[in-house]
């Protein structure tokens, strides 16, 4: 297992280098590994987001099955199982394809995290770790305790950069060493805020745990370096551009196949 695991890390860094090699860019090189990591889940992505949706869209009829077999769980369980057979919606789909795609996710965090390796193969330079005033090597810790004069070591976390500010409060006049990466953070944690909210549309009960989701995601964040958020940023645009054309496209079907609104079952 150790040994395919290692083969997946090394492909993954491959194209990296290929990517690299063609663009002269770090940044680039990752903006379009990603993009390539998105394209080939496409069709797992696609499933799995269509299927929610079209759940979604069912649960008032679902709730109607449940309140009418409300003493019989297993026709209840038979009816609800008819009715997803009944439009074609496999409840298992929303969570197979993210077992697939969790390893592969993994494994990009693991490439991208391993500067040494990366400076090694690369041969990047300081500079080449620079890509439109991102850092791709340091989080927002480090550039934030690089700002406030504690140095910028890996090491660097939430409460010396809370002490810091209190002893030097004006070196977060320097934004130009931190801004683009505190940036990335900003967008990953709307991008996330965002997704949820498609995800949960017409479940309103789900608010308080996608803020929490939304908030755990962006203090996450706060230690990763420049080149994962990028590859983070990248590939939640292309999530939510994704589950918006879904979920509108949905919505049309919808109004072609009232069906799914139809206050009793059979």
């Amino acid at each position: 297992m150790s040994a395919l695991w290692s083969a997946g890390e090394n492909l993954l860094l491959q194209i990296l280098v290929l990517f690299y090699n063609l663009t002269t860019s770090y940044g680039v090189a990752i903006i379009l590994l990603t993009v390539l990591v998105r394209i080939l889940l496409y069709p797992l992505s696609q499933k799995q987001m269509v299927s929610m949706q079209k759940m979604q869209k069912l649960q008032p009829r679902a709730k109607v099955l449940q309140e009418k077999y409300a003493n019989d769980k297993e026709t209840m369980n038979k009816e609800i199982m008819l009715l997803y057979k009944e439009h074609k919606v496999n409840p298992a789909a929303g969570c197979l394809p993210i077992l697939v795609q969790l390893p592969i996710l993994i494994l990009l965090f693991n490439v991208l995290n391993n500067q040494e390796k990366l400076t090694t193969v690369l041969h990047l330079t300081k500079e080449s770790f620079s890509f439109l005033g991102i850092h791709l090597h340091s989080s927002l810790y480090a550039v934030l305790g690089q700002a406030l004069g504690i140095g910028s070591s890996p090491d660097v976390g939430i409460m010396a950069i809370l002490s810091a500010m209190g002893t030097n409060i004006a070196g977060l006049a320097q934004v130009g060493l931190y801004g683009a990466n505190a940036l990335l953070v900003v967008v990953i944690a709307f991008l996330t805020w965002f997704q949820t909210q498609l995800s949960a549309s017409s479940n309103p009960q789900m608010g308080n745990m996608n803020w929490f989701m939304t908030l755990f995601l962006t203090f996450i964040c706060l230690g990763m370096p420049g080149g994962v958020l990028l590859y983070w940023v990248v590939s939640s645009a292309i999530g939510v551009g994704q589950q918006w054309w879904v979920y509108h496209r949905t919505e049309r079907e919808m109004l072609e196949k009232p069906v799914l609104h139809k206050d009793k079952p059979r």
